[in-house]
């Protein structure tokens, strides 16, 4: 296999994790309150990220005070996204969910020409129209279209791309492993402060199964992640996120009974053409730069 072939694999790995994952989390939602899931899951999961930054030599702890406080809003960011995607993804079709969260490039890049003043030339802007409009489709703002689940949605759009945002403006001595690692121990803290607010309900080997098949995909998606971004061009790779929404498709069929009309399909291809030309403009752009 070539190295762009190896890179497209990982990231379809890495999408195809990230949604079963979702799919579990899904799943126990019905039985279990959101604290709950997210202390639990979030022991495993940060317990494996430890193990792999330690791996990796990723962890790094003697850092400035600037850098702590990027790293510690970045984890406000995380815990805000975490709990609107999660509480969203209990509300609606799991595919209606991923779908949405397509948008995230198209936001991320017209964040960074607003706040980060970054150039955007009018393909791009022109693609993040597209994209918006297909966003539309999907959500249907009105009486009978838009739910409390698709402002859930919106809103962990709006707090990754915040995410993503201090991301980009990270000192580049701060390890990527080290920053993952601050969040998902975030996202822990929070479960467990939330927790004093809910009653535990009991888990038979079920839950044990599924959070800890959650814990393990949260784990094989951010590993897969890490090494698609050591081999080939990302501009060949990074379309391949959007098969994500493939997986998000079959599970909401199989497991959940779910399938989406034919407008919020349309809106998800809009969403995901628009995305991908925009990171192809990107692409291009930074070569450009380079040569």
């Amino acid at each position: 296999m070539t190295a762009n072939q190896t890179g497209a694999l990982l990231m379809a790995a890495a999408m195809a994790a990230y949604t079963f994952n979702d799919a579990l989390i899904k799943l126990t939602g019905s039985a279990l309150p959101l604290p709950q899931i997210l202390t639990i899951r979030g022991l495993a999961a940060s317990f494996l990220i430890y193990l792999l930054a330690r791996r990796l030599g990723g962890l790094r702890l003697r850092l400035p005070g600037r850098a702590w406080g990027m790293i510690g809003l970045r984890g406000a960011a995380e815990v805000a996204a975490t709990y609107l995607f999660l509480t969203a993804l209990m509300l609606m079709p799991i595919a209606n969910v991923t779908a949405l969260l397509q948008v995230l490039p198209l936001a991320v890049t017209l964040s960074a020409a607003l706040f980060l003043r970054e150039p955007v030339g009018w393909r791009r802007l022109a693609a993040i129209a597209a994209g918006f409009t297909g966003m539309l489709l999907i959500v249907r703002p009105g009486p009978d279209g838009f739910t409390d689940g698709s402002l859930y949605a919106l809103a962990a759009v709006a707090c990754i791309t915040a995410r993503d945002l201090v991301t980009r403006r990270m000192p580049p001595e701060v390890p990527s492993m080290t920053v993952t690692l601050a969040s998902s121990l975030s996202v822990l803290v929070f479960g467990l402060a939330s927790s004093a607010a809910v009653e535990w309900q009991p888990m038979g080997s079920f839950e044990w199964l599924a959070l800890m098949g959650a814990a393990l995909f949260i784990f094989a998606g951010y590993l897969c992640s890490v090494m698609t971004m050591r081999v080939g061009e990302i501009a060949a790779i990074a379309p391949f996120r959007y098969s994500g929404l493939v997986w998000a498709l079959i599970l909401g069929w199989l497991v959940f009974g779910e399938w989406p009309d034919l407008l919020t399909i349309a809106g998800a291809a809009i969403v995901a053409g628009a995305g991908m030309f925009t990171l192809y403009r990107e692409r291009r752009q930074a070569r450009k730069l380079r040569a």
